[in-house]
């Protein structure tokens, strides 16, 4: 690891958000380890392990379009609605720099929420997920049968905790109903993309979820 890097993610003005998204794009040699994990704040329970789900949803970059249709489909079959702002798959939110427009140095640095990418962002299925770690109701759980982290409706009071805590920020409050919304791997996203972009890649073949990824 070079010397800047390391500076980086020690600088006293990093914040854990950062370092998770740092270390979430596989930083080559950097293991991320519960000592490392605990100098920034995380204590074991947050630390757990969780099985890990069946299938990652992954997208080749290279062929998305942004054309949002992978977010209307998704609110569609989970919501009964058309709301993109639901939805489980963040394409719009590239779009949007966020309430105080774009920084001054916008063309070497993201913008508040987003960098005007076409680049949907989607659930990693985390092995030791921040969101259902840090819900204070034991809102979401690995599915029996998917291994999916799913929301449980029933026990979600719409806290906003689980958004917060997620270094993405994708688990979405519906605020009509008062619960939180996250991706299941239900795949009808995979449907409904015209450009094939997205595939939910089992575990056995990771190897090809790696070269998605690197696209």
């Amino acid at each position: 690891m070079s010397k800047g890097l390391i500076n980086k993610v020690f600088d006293k003005e990093t914040t854990r958000r950062e370092f998770l998204k740092l270390t979430g794009k596989g930083v080559a040699g950097f293991a991320v380890t519960s000592s490392i994990l605990s100098m920034f704040g995380f204590g074991e329970e947050a630390m757990a392990a969780t099985a890990l789900p069946e299938g990652l949803l992954v997208v080749d970059r290279s062929k998305c379009t942004g054309c949002q249709r992978c977010e209307i489909t998704c609110t569609l079959q989970n919501d009964g609605k058309v709301q993109p702002f639901l939805s489980r798959i963040k394409v719009g939110e590239n779009y949007n720099f966020g309430t105080t427009g774009p920084k001054i140095n916008y063309q070497y640095e993201d913008g508040q929420m987003g960098n005007l990418k076409m680049s949907p962002v989607t659930c990693k299925q985390c092995r030791e997920p921040f969101c259902a770690n840090a819900c204070p109701n034991g809102a979401i759980v690995a599915d029996a049968r998917t291994g999916a982290r799913v929301v449980l409706k029933d026990k979600c009071v719409g806290c906003g905790v689980c958004t917060e805590a997620c270094p993405w920020n994708l688990p979405t409050i519906d605020t009509e109903n008062g619960y939180a919304t996250k991706c299941t791997t239900c795949g009808s996203c995979v449907r409904g993309c015209p450009t094939d972009a997205l595939k939910v890649i089992k575990w056995e073949d990771i190897s090809k979820a790696h070269f998605f990824s690197k696209r």
